[in-house]
């Protein structure tokens, strides 16, 4: 559904050239919700900006439903009038809401669908079933000074709908609200994204909003995507920097010298196997735990534990071959008191 290759940024500032993409390769598959996170300065706004051509690329290609963007040009020939027609598919919300203040809810709701000369008892049909589909059925006729924050984006998105879209673009719409807000917004963007069918793309800085809506994501990295995939995938994946940072087990021990510390992951019908039993039963060793999670992430279970195994590595290439033929993810994270 979307699709970038080689995409480029670079901005002139004060004579230098500055680079915020490098070569960006994205591919967002129709109906999932795909994260990219990352910190300030990594690119991700610039990148969601060049999807919907708010940002014209320096190079590369930008495609959505079919349709490469960057072929476009914007203006009165029928170039501009395509680019302006597609455009019209992807739907934006923002960080900071951008409601007009002297408009009711309803009113910013319409404005889209004025711009598109939609006549008015259309408009406010239209506008009457979005706001029902975001909640806020009862708040058509208040003004953004009376709403709350999850409020104010709930009518964000709601506008975003008015064109029916096939893509939604989250422009870090979470990242001004409490925990509480963020949970139900980011239900929301998941129910529409199953009702609707709707493709969402959305980008944040915080690794909870990848882990609890997320089926797909990316992490990138001075313009660059550094690792990208389904969390599934991910997860599944030694060394993944991602995985890592979704499920991060820092907070546990490295474990004694002389032994050998192991890092299992665990997904779906592993997660119920009593292997931690199984190999201390069949090999007749001493088992460590030194810690143990279990999360929900992209809707399918999935645990983490760390474990000590006596001995040196080489004393326990057996056991390590157990555990993989169980179909669990091993990482060695210290053998001897060396970290791996």
């Amino acid at each position: 559904m979307i699709t970038t290759k080689g995409l480029t940024k670079v901005y002139t500032s004060r004579g230098r050239e500055v680079s915020a993409l490098r070569g960006v390769d994205l591919h967002v598959r129709e109906g999932e919700v795909y994260g990219v996170v990352g910190t300030s300065g990594a690119g991700k706004s610039t990148l969601i900006r060049c999807v919907n051509m708010l940002e014209r690329p320096s190079a590369g290609t930008v495609t959505v439903d079919g349709v490469e963007l960057t072929a476009l040009r914007g203006s009165e020939h029928r170039a501009g009038r395509e680019l302006r027609a597609a455009r019209s598919r992807i739907g934006m919300v923002f960080q900071h809401f951008n409601l007009l203040s002297s408009r009711t809810v309803q009113e910013n709701v319409e404005l889209p669908l004025e711009l598109t000369g939609l006549d008015r008892t259309a408009r406010r049909r239209k506008a009457a079933e979005l706001l029902d589909l975001v909640g806020l059925g009862d708040k058509a006729r208040n003004y953004p000074s009376q709403l709350s924050g999850g409020q104010k984006q709930r009518v964000g998105i709601a506008r975003a709908l008015a064109g029916d879209p096939k893509v939604l673009l989250s422009d870090e719409a979470t990242s001004a609200l409490d925990p509480e807000t963020t949970r139900s917004i980011l239900k929301l963007l998941r129910d529409l994204n199953q009702q609707l069918g709707l493709t969402v793309l959305l980008i944040t800085h915080e690794m909870d909003v990848i882990k609890s809506v997320c089926d797909s994501a990316a992490l990138m990295r001075d313009g660059q995507i550094a690792e990208a995939g389904t969390l599934t995938d991910l997860l599944a994946t030694d060394g993944s920097e991602l995985a890592r940072e979704l499920f991060p087990l820092s907070e546990f021990g490295t474990g004694r010298p002389g032994g050998t510390v192991l890092e299992i992951t665990f997904q779906g019908d592993a997660s119920s196997q009593p292997f931690v039993s199984q190999l201390a039963r069949t090999y007749q060793i001493d088992i460590n735990i030194l810690g143990a999670a279990v999360e929900t992430i992209a809707g399918r279970l999935v645990g983490r534990m760390r474990v000590e195994l006596p001995g040196s590595h080489q004393d326990n290439v057996v056991p390590i071959g157990f555990l993989r033929e169980q179909g669990l993810q091993v990482d060695i994270i210290s053998a001897n008191g060396v970290l791996a």
